[in-house]
This record gives structure tokens, sequence and C-alpha cells, in this order.
């Protein structure tokens, strides 16, 4: 029997992707294998964000290669190949020069779009490659033009990603998304819903919608023998009115896009988490205009103002959270420049920050800008904004004690259980001897009532309330 092992990369869209990728392998009786070394066919699911993400990829496939060169050969007509095979995709996929460097590592290279299909052209050319054995049964070609349309083999039972969109239309000047995904393609409304009201009928309690820029979402309902554009805010109204107690999150924005109706949504929904990610990426207008981000720092703290007062006129006894992404050192980026981004952090407050020390990526517009900013000067940026993180982060989360929360639980780890609060805060549960003896069987995947005890830079604590 065929077994494959997935080695995913990156963001939360890639281990959805490779969710739909290990799906479809076992609708090909290709069973998966909990150890890279047992598997036949090593798929790895790659990120281009940052070249350290990629040299891990490069890393991690050198290794594999060199194990399997160590195995005997065996020869298909002219041919003689080795298991495993070794498949590269996402954001690396279709770059040449990654290609010129893995041509003689990779058995096959292929964009996630194109998954099932390269793949069942792959085995079904190439039979003996994967099996040895031409009496082996063999996945038939499969042909999607929609590869989102496959049902994922989800791997939380209850925290589930639900794709709505994937490419982007923005060209940032930094990133890879728009060459790697293609230009924005929206899913249709009624799969969508689809898919969550069955993830809900399992017991799924978080449903977490992504797409590389999900407030530019604009899909397809048909109504009344009409095709209607559905906006992200609408989106949200329609999964809201599903029936039952479940919280709904998504990632990532744009400034550009979050539109007022996107925010008064938010923030008069039951089921939307308190929590918002807006990257801000920069804090100076030159730094932002050479990035293609299309706000300046004055814009997006007047958006930031606009959601802290709606959230103040709609959820005056919430608790809410807002993070961001910063890049330091882009090109040109001066100290001065520099200093814009700590100082709308100090503005806004964040209870989080991705910090990102800038990193050329073959293909786009930076790629071609001198990269005249140390790494030493880099990694100093990223510690005094850091600095400023602390504080605010502690500050926000000291506003929780005493309160009394719902959580879900996410993991145990020895005596205690980890869980979010619904602005997404991370909790440490303790858990009392009395209340431990108490309950029976785990509190994993479920909704408690917590009081918070203890508020740390990164994280609180709680107690259960019996």
């Amino acid at each position: 029997m065929l077994k494959y092992y997935i080695k995913t990369f990156g963001c939360q869209m890639n281990e959805s992707d490779s969710e739909r990728i290990a799906s479809f392998l076992e609708s090909q009786k290709i069973k998966p294998a909990k150890d890279i070394n047992k598997a036949d066919i090593v798929i790895f699911n790659t990120c281009g964000i940052r070249q350290m993400a990629e040299d891990r990829a490069y890393g991690q496939i050198h290794n594999i290669h060199v194990t399997r060169n160590m195995k005997p050969a065996y020869r298909t007509g002219r041919h003689e190949t080795k298991k495993p095979i070794i498949i590269l995709t996402g954001c690396l996929a279709n770059r040449k020069d990654v290609q010129r460097k893995l041509k003689d590592k990779v058995d096959l290279f292929c964009e996630i779009k194109d998954f099932q299909e390269k793949m069942g052209e792959f085995i079904n050319c190439h039979p003996e490659l994967v099996s040895g054995s031409t009496k082996t049964e063999m996945p038939k070609q499969v042909r999607h033009d929609n590869y989102l349309c496959t049902t994922p083999r989800y791997t939380n039972p209850h925290t589930a990603y639900v794709p709505i969109m994937t490419g982007c239309n923005n060209f940032c000047s930094y990133c890879v998304v728009p060459y790697a995904r293609g230009r924005e393609v929206s899913r249709p409304i009624e799969e969508i819903i689809l898919e969550i009201k069955n993830l809900l009928k399992n017991g799924c309690k978080e449903i977490v919608l992504l797409g590389q820029n999900v407030n530019s979402y604009h899909g397809a309902c048909n109504m009344k023998h009409e095709t209607k554009k559905i906006n992200f805010a609408e989106l949200l109204q329609l999964i809201e009115k599903i029936p039952g107690h479940f919280w709904i999150s998504f990632m990532s924005s744009h400034p550009k896009d979050f539109s007022g109706e996107l925010i008064e949504t938010i923030t008069k929904s039951k089921k939307i988490c308190e929590h918002i990610h807006l990257p801000l990426q920069a804090g100076d207008d030159k730094i932002l205009l050479a990035m293609n981000r299309k706000y300046t720092a004055e814009k997006y703290f007047k958006l930031i103002k606009k959601i802290k007062s709606a959230f103040a006129k709609n959820k005056p006894n919430e608790i809410y959270s807002i993070t961001t992404d910063i890049i330091v050192g882009f090109p040109g980026e001066t100290k001065k420049q520099f200093l814009e981004s700590a100082r709308v952090m100090k503005k806004v407050d964040y209870d989080l920050v991705y910090f990102g020390q800038f990193s050329p990526r073959p293909g786009t517009v930076a790629f071609k800008m001198k990269d005249n900013v140390s790494k030493d000067e880099k990694k100093k940026r990223e510690f005094f904004l850091n600095e400023i993180l602390k504080k605010t982060a502690f500050k926000n989360n000291q506003k929780h004690i005493g309160k009394i929360l719902e959580v879900l639980i996410d993991k145990k780890d020895g005596p205690n259980y980890f869980g979010r609060t619904h602005s997404l805060k991370n909790v440490k549960i303790h858990l009392t001897p009395t209340l431990s003896l108490s309950r029976r069987g785990s509190l994993v995947g479920k909704f408690v009532k917590v009081k918070i005890i203890k508020s740390n830079i990164w994280n609180l604590e709680a107690q259960i309330i019996k």
C-alpha cells in the first residue's frame, strides 16, 4: 500500500491546502505515513514569503534526496528511480530558479491549483515510479478546475480553516503571492456555506475564513434565477445566521478594503471574534508608497479609530484585540522613517505584532531595489519595536483581570489546559485537584467559562468556573 507524507511550510492557507492534498491522495487509496522516512511519496508544500522558509525547504528536500540515494534503485523502462518520490508545490513551485536548483532532487513541480491534475498525470504516465509493480491499482487521472472544491482531510476537529478565496490583485512590491497564486478568485457562496454547515454538524466550534485579502472577497450567489455578487461583510452576515454556537474568525485583511459596512458587521456580531488583524507594514508614507500599499499612515490610523469607536458603541462591555504585521529594514528605510512605525505602534496600542525583517523575494519589484539595511540593523529595529509591543500587550492584557470569559480549549499539557478567548487571547488554565477529579473526559474542543486571575505579556492565566 502506497503511503504519503506532507511537509507544510508557511501560513494557514498552506495548511488548508495540505488538508486538500491529503484528501485527494486518500481518495486515490494512498494512505498517510506517520514518519517521513516511511513514505513512498513526500510532498513539500512550500512558502516563499521569506528566505528562511525557503532555506528550510531546501534543507529538508536535500536530506530526503540523500536518504533515498542510499536505497537500491529499480528500473522502469530506460529509467532508474528510487523511493520516495519528491513533489514540490506551494509558493516555490513555479519559480524557474527553484526548478533549476532542485531539478535533480525533485520529481514533480506543480502549483497548488494544478496539484490533482498534475499528480494524476504523473502517476498514470509512470505507475512503476511509485509502485514498482504494474499490478498495483493506480489512481485515476483527476482534473479539477477549482481545487478548493475538494473536501479537506481536516486535521483539527474543533477548529477548521475554510478558504473563501485564493490569489491576490494588490501586488505589494515585496510580496510573492500574486506571482505564486495568481489573481484573486472567490469561491461561490453556496460552496462556502455548505462546507461550514458540514463542519458544524461534525462538532466544529471555530470557523477560520482564509484568503490573502479576505475583505476584497466578491463571491457569486444564485438568488431568484439570477447571480448576485456578495461582498465579505455580506458573507459574514450569512454565516452568522447559520444556527449553532460557534466562533467566526478570519485572516488576512488589507486596510484599503476595510469598509464601514465590514466594521459594523464585525462589531455587532455575536459570533465573530472581537479580534482584527490589520497589517500596517510600515509607518512612513514614503516607505508605504514604495511598498505599493495604497494608503498613508494617517489613513490607517483613522481606520483604527473607526474600529475602536465601533467597538465602543456596539460592544461597550467587550474586550477586543488589534494585531498587525510590520516589516523592518525595507530598502531605503532610514532610521527616521523606521521611527514612524514605532510612533504608530504607540498610538494604536497593539495586542500583538508579527515582525518581519525585509527579505528580497525573486520576481517582486522590491527584489530589484538595493537591500541597503544591514542584517544587524534589522535585528536592532525589530528588538526596539518588540520592546514597545511588550508594554502595550501587557497593558491590554491587564484589562482582563477578574473577568469571566468564554474560552475554547485547544489542548491539554500536563496538569493545565490551554485555550483562547473570543478576542483570541491565549489562556493557560489551571486545574485545582478537586476540579480535576470532578471532571470526567477531556475538555479539548469545548467551550468553558473561566475567571482570569493573572495577566502576562503574551498570555493570560485563568481558573475554570465551577
